[in-house]
């Protein structure tokens, strides 16, 4: 699929305009759980710039058509983050592209969750001003379980979705949180049957796109205050989150991944050696 103006040097997911002003940002590729590589890291910290200049756009819709919404970053990329300091430089600014890109958007934003969403993927769903889930969905922060402080978008949005006592439980101790959980706590605006998702949230977008545009930026701007008001903790956790990938726990972390078992942050002390 070739993109349309100005987006056809994006390449890692695809851009299609609907009917209304409708813009759909389309992720990964069926039956494979998108994950973001290096490149689409750094799209994802781009797209909302251009699509806020983008008069054509009203409203978006950020979805998959893979086997679930994200898998989370590549582990070559979180290894790179462990070894190079150019990397750990390159994330921290594209953390902030995505999350203040879509926080400054004038464009409202919707997001359909299905399967995991994990990582950068999570705060893309999350940050989206309307984000539906399928009841099954599963989110999960990784990011503790992975040796590393929760950044990427958690300090910034989860204490004001769900309060701080449910986001210290999830960002703490890495919880799977259902679609269905994540809609009673307040984390998703809506969680519905798997089958309705993609219906249900192109129509919540679509309504969206046909609304006054000026009423609807300028209130999700004004909201958007509270996000722009976490901005010290959001910037604090990513320069905690990147020192943690020069640790040791991140490479433990990233060996279980690798080696598809627990992490082992703590050995207790062998008794015969004391």
């Amino acid at each position: 699929m070739i993109n349309p103006a100005p987006y056809q040097a994006y390449e890692s997911f695809a851009l299609v305009r609907g009917e209304d002003g409708l813009l759909e940002l389309v992720m990964g590729e069926p039956g494979k759980l998108p994950v973001a590589d290096a490149k689409t890291h750094q799209e994802l910290a781009h797209i909302w710039h251009d699509i806020d200049r983008d008069d054509a756009v009203r409203a978006v819709l950020v979805r998959s058509i893979g086997k679930g919404f994200s898998g989370g970053g590549s582990l070559d990329m979180v290894e790179a983050s462990m070894n190079e300091h150019a990397e750990r430089v390159r994330l921290w600014q594209e953390a902030r592209g995505i999350v203040y890109g879509m926080v400054n958007c004038s464009k409202p934003i919707v997001s359909a969750i299905h399967g995991p969403a994990v990582g950068a993927g999570l705060a893309v769903a999350l940050l989206a001003d309307i984000p539906i889930a399928a009841k099954d969905a599963r989110l999960i922060d990784g990011h503790t379980r992975l040796g590393v402080a929760a950044g990427d978008h958690a300090a910034v949005i989860w204490p004001l979705l769900c309060g701080m006592a449910k986001a210290k439980y999830y960002l703490l101790l890495c919880e799977t949180l259902s679609g269905e959980e994540a809609e009673r706590i307040g984390v998703v605006s809506l969680a519905v049957d798997a089958d309705e998702l993609e219906v249900r949230a192109r129509d919540v977008a679509l309504k969206l796109a046909r609304g006054s545009h000026s009423a609807i930026s300028w209130t999700k701007y004004a909201l958007n205050n509270w996000l722009r008001s976490a901005g010290p903790a959001f910037d604090v956790s990513m320069g905690l989150e990147l020192m943690g990938f020069a640790g040791p726990d991140a490479r433990e972390g990233l060996a279980a991944i690798r080696e598809r078992r627990a992490p082992q942050f703590f050995k207790p002390t062998d008794p015969k050696h004391e």
